[in-house]
């Protein structure tokens, strides 16, 4: 069936006037949207899906999320026979977020199924929450996280609060894929709705607080810049600050405002120093200690603290989540709270300092695939056999406890305050205490690639590079010889030396490569699961005697990154 075919389905009957309007505006007018809205469906994954927004099969709107809605239903009503099905559902700030909230509850209250919709946006760990606060077999949150304003999303959770995986994930997208578009129940019935306001934002904040403080120090002197960047966490980070015990907090205002649109910044993603620029201007004229700004859904956070020349500089995910995770092990250590049976939660594209890290505390460091619905995987799996301390991934999400089964920026902000707190109270920095981390167990350094290609040409086009890198990988990297090659699709890992491939089944499979040096610089290649992007995770490391060294070994091991790109054509 061509293209135009697929788009003259949706001038049928079926659809509504608007979108039948729609459909019809891009066949006469020959636009080039066409082709792209109609290519392809939507694809539903194994954690939801994302996409722009507008009419069509690969577009985000009230047929698309309709069908995914509708095939989540059918598979509940068969999982959870002769129950009263309950399903929490949040939305973040996007355009039409809120529309697409109660258009999703409508489908689920049409399946008989009873909705507990937020009144308001609210953040995704929230909704995490929620699920396990409220006892739901299930949540539904609408968000596209950091993307430009035109996307949006839908990821879907299980009753632990924790995104869905398998074997939930692929029988779910059995379902959806299964729904007719004429089969779709819209007529929605609002006596199963149960509407969720602020009040639920206390009891979150109150876990938030309990799960991520240790010690009270300092609180009132630290100078705090937060800004939500337009997105949800102007409901629950400031109010969890002043709730436990910070006294001078300052908010970039203009960015307090939410608004899909994003009118102060080219991306509202706070792994980019851009996305920060506002508040570290007003960190100037406030001198503040640290700054922390959030994505709009508010499950990422940014943090950038004084380096050793006092300006404010950004962390890496990494950087950030080896302070976190240290400090809380250093404390549960203090509390005697560690029996051998606990562990961290990390991901194979994260750095290798957190396995250092396990082990000096003797602790586990369980690693799975990129994404936090797996570190939610961990949790579950090892309930009542293991405790979950903490777990991080490197963009930018972390989380503390696991009272919420998702990247959290509320406690993590809470917990970051406390440290910078904690170090400014005893005469440093949080980035001095980054360095001496790394004296201890090694400095480690991160650089991440992003190589984006849209539409139909770039999918394919990713498809080759991965093919090209799997079947030709590269002998040295930085001129160290690349001494293992993992491929977690083919899941085997090539020791070059020995000829020998082992068989790695720990870890599902995954169109993931990772080359490995002889001097232990870490290469990971992976197509995003939500951008049309291809990444390239570099990590590098060397060994540091004294915060006078810093500056010299960053260079250096920055320069080493610079070769592994050119080494891989990368810039």
């Amino acid at each position: 069936m061509t293209t135009l075919e697929k788009a003259k389905l949706w001038l049928g009957e079926t659809f509504d006037e608007e979108t039948r309007n729609a459909v019809q505006e891009l066949i006469d007018s020959n636009s080039p949207d066409l082709e792209d809205s109609f290519y392809r469906e939507l694809e539903f994954g194994t954690g939801g899906m994302r996409g722009i927004m507008g009419v069509g099969t690969n577009r985000l709107n009230k047929y698309t999320l309709g069908q995914a809605t509708q095939g989540l239903a059918n598979y509940m009503l068969k999982q959870f026979q002769g129950e009263e099905i309950k399903v929490a559902i949040a939305y973040d700030v996007r355009n039409n977020s809120k529309e697409f909230g109660k258009l999703v509850a409508d489908v689920l209250t049409a399946n008989g199924i009873k909705v507990l919709l937020f009144k308001d946006h609210r953040p995704t760990p929230e909704l995490s929450f929620t699920v396990r606060n409220k006892k739901c077999h299930g949540g539904i949150v609408l968000t596209a996280s950091h993307n430009p304003p035109e996307y949006n999303g839908y990821k879907v959770y299980w009753n632990d609060g924790a995104q869905i995986v398998p074997p939930h994930d692929e029988a779910i997208i059995n379902e959806v894929y299964s729904v007719k578009f004429e089969e779709i129940k819209f007529n929605g019935n609002d006596d199963l709705i149960e509407w969720i306001g602020e009040e639920q934002d206390d009891v979150y904040i109150d876990a938030c607080i309990e799960n991520s403080t240790y010690q009270n120090i300092g609180k009132e002197n630290l100078n705090i810049v937060f800004t939500s960047i337009h997105g949800t966490t102007y409901t629950t980070v400031p109010k969890a600050l002043e709730k436990a015990g910070f006294k001078k907090i300052d908010l970039v205002r203009e960015q307090m405002i939410p608004s899909g649109n994003f009118p102060t910044v080219d991306s509202p993603n706070p792994e980019e120093p851009a996305a920060l620029e506002m508040a570290m201007d007003l960190a100037k004229i406030t001198n503040a200690d640290i700054v922390i700004g959030t994505d709009p859904d508010g499950d990422r956070l940014g943090i950038a603290v004084r380096n050793l020349d006092g300006e404010i500089e950004l962390l890496n995910g990494n950087q950030t989540n080896t302070i976190l995770t240290y400090y809380i092990l250093n404390e549960w250590r203090k509390q005697e709270r560690i029996t051998g049976k606990e562990f961290i939660g990390s991901t194979i594209v994260t750095s290798d300092i957190f396995f250092d890290i396990a082990q000096k505390f003797g602790v586990d460091c369980k690693v799975g695939l990129t994404g936090f619905k797996w570190i939610g995987k961990m949790i579950r799996d090892f309930e009542g056999k293991e405790k979950f301390v903490c777990g991080g991934e490197e963009s930018f999400g972390f989380m503390t406890g696991d009272f919420v089964r998702d990247k959290d920026s509320c406690g993590s902000i809470v917990l970051a305050c406390e440290i910078a707190a904690w170090c400014k109270a005893n005469g440093r920095t949080m980035y001095q205490y980054m360095i001496e981390i790394y004296q201890e167990l090694g400095m480690y350094y991160e650089g991440l690639v992003n190589l984006v290609r849209k539409g139909r040409d770039g999918a394919e086009e990713i498809q080759n590079m991965m093919k090209n890198f799997r079947e030709n990988p590269p002998k040295e990297l930085a001129g160290s010889p690349v001494e293992e090659v993992k491929d977690f699709k083919e899941q085997t890992n090539f020791i070059v030396s020995k000829g020998e491939k082992q068989v790695m089944n720990d870890i599902p499979k995954s169109n993931v490569l990772i080359y490995y040096t002889q001097d232990g610089t870490k290469v990971c290649v992976r197509p995003s699961g939500t951008e049309p992007k291809i990444k390239f995770y570099i990590s590098v490391k060397d060994s540091i005697t004294s915060e006078s060294d810093f500056r010299d070994k960053l260079k250096s091991l920055d320069e080493k990154i610079n070769q592994v790109k050119n080494d891989l054509q990368l810039s």
